[in-house]
């Protein structure tokens, strides 16, 4: 398979077998328009009213969360690293979430209001700390099928009852990977260092993706950097700002370096998704999501913390009411230099899968050598409990819908639970840059 098509590892983005496979297709289509794709961020906790960080909720419409973050941070006059947030959201979708704002020394009413037309602010309040990526219970999301029949619901509703019990295969979602479904290459050429590989990656003409910016990858490929730019849209600030690097005489990886941390780091994070989901649907073929064998290392969805599956734990009676319970579920990797190595047949498919991506273990700890705090790793719960599921069938301005609603735990993508409703012979959202 042609490494440089981003072929590896099979289909990094559509599930190579569906865990309800024996459910019907709903068929159909999301995301026509925004207010078909709703998602509410369920906090992890209240701002206590006080501090120097400015808490808002914020409702966005048919924008990227990083986008909606330089907004914010050039309306109070900070940093982007100023503002705060628990979660990236999807851009083609109607999204509540709230950010933060560091203005140390400064009151609330000594900003205007915020006034843009994709962004509305519902409440504003203070609190003690920035807040973080995970500082989140999870989300809750509102989703019309359209193109179905209103009958669907009762195949939806199959396919909701089924993964009520056996849990959603923790996939990472198409908005991982990008337009041109390729950011795991982009990341794979970062931790190697080929940092050429990794601006082809990004700039250059797409295989898989011909119609995509055609002129302005040529360009690119010529070595008419600021010719390319030229043809590029505006939404496409990372390549915007590598070209005009390469345009200025940089070489690529201090072009690259131009970009913000959060943005290089996403490009990482992509890599790591490719080979986890390689990882998860080995087990899902194999019938074992969730179960555990000796070697696992098991996920506590309490805390976050692993342990070792030894045959002790295997032997003990109480396992299999943990795992029905969704208090443990078995783990993949988000490979790292720090990352908890499994055992056994578990280690040699998640070294495997690793390889396939064209890394070794060697690999990221000299990268982590590189970069420090960079890759770290850790583990991830192959399946994640859906919660409080519902489903409805309507009609509307627009026609016919299912509606389906649920709540997943951060981290988890939407559009993995609709893609078993759906089971789509392409992929469902495909055009989305951001995850859930």
């Amino acid at each position: 398979m042609n490494p440089e098509a981003g072929g590896e590892l099979g289909t990094h983005v559509a599930p190579r077998a569906y865990l309800t496979a024996g459910v019907a297709a709903l068929g159909g289509s999301i995301k026509q328009r925004p207010e078909d794709f709703l998602v509410d961020e369920v906090p992890a906790y209240q701002p206590c009213g006080e501090g120097e960080h400015i808490y808002m909720l914020v409702q966005k419409r048919g924008l990227s969360s990083l986008e909606m973050i330089g907004v914010i941070a050039r309306h109070f006059g900070v940093a982007r690293n100023a503002v705060g947030y628990a979660g990236l959201k999807d851009k083609h979708a109607v999204t509540r979430q709230v950010v933060s704002v560091h203005v140390p020394g400064k009151r609330t009413e000594d900003f205007p209001s915020l006034e843009h037309e994709q962004i509305e602010v519902l409440w504003v309040d203070r609190h003690t700390n920035k807040l973080r990526p995970g500082h989140l219970k999870g989300n809750r999301f509102s989703i019309r099928v359209r193109g179905v029949k209103p009958e669907g619901v009762l195949t939806a509703r199959k396919v909701l009852s089924s993964l009520r019990q056996t849990g959603v295969p923790n996939r990472f979602g198409e908005q991982r990977f990008g337009l041109l479904e390729n950011n795991h290459l982009v990341g794979r050429a970062i931790v190697k260092g080929d940092w050429e590989g990794a601006a082809a990656e990004l700039l250059g003409p797409s295989g898989g993706f011909p119609n995509v910016n055609p002129e302005a990858r040529a360009l690119f490929a010529a070595g008419k950097y600021r010719e390319a730019g030229a043809h590029l849209p505006p939404g496409a600030k990372s390549e915007l700002i590598v070209l005009r690097g390469l345009a200025e005489g940089k070489d690529a990886r201090r072009a690259f370096m131009r970009l913000d941390d959060t943005v290089l780091g996403y490009y990482i994070s992509a890599f790591q998704s490719a080979v986890f989901n390689a990882v998860l649907d080995g087990r899902v073929m194999e019938g074992e999501l969730g179960g555990l064998h000796v070697g696992d290392l098991a996920f506590k969805h309490a805390n976050g913390a692993v342990f070792d599956v030894t045959e002790g734990v295997m032997a003990d009676t109480d396992t299999d009411r943990r795992l029905s319970t969704f208090e443990i579920s078995p783990s993949g990797p988000m490979w790292g230099a720090r990352m908890a190595r499994a055992g056994g047949r578990t280690d040699s498919a998640e070294v495997a899968a690793l390889a396939n991506l064209g890394l070794t273990p060697e690999d990221l700890a000299a990268f982590g050598a590189r970069a420090p705090g960079k890759l770290e790793g850790k583990r991830r719960p192959l399946r994640v409990p859906l919660i409080d599921p519902e489903v409805e069938g309507g009609l509307d301005e627009h026609g016919p819908y299912v509606r389906c609603a649920f709540e997943l735990p951060r981290g988890s993508f939407a559009t993995v639970v609709l893609r078993e409703i759906m089971k789509p012979a392409r992929e469902v959202g495909q055009d989305v840059a951001e995850e859930d």
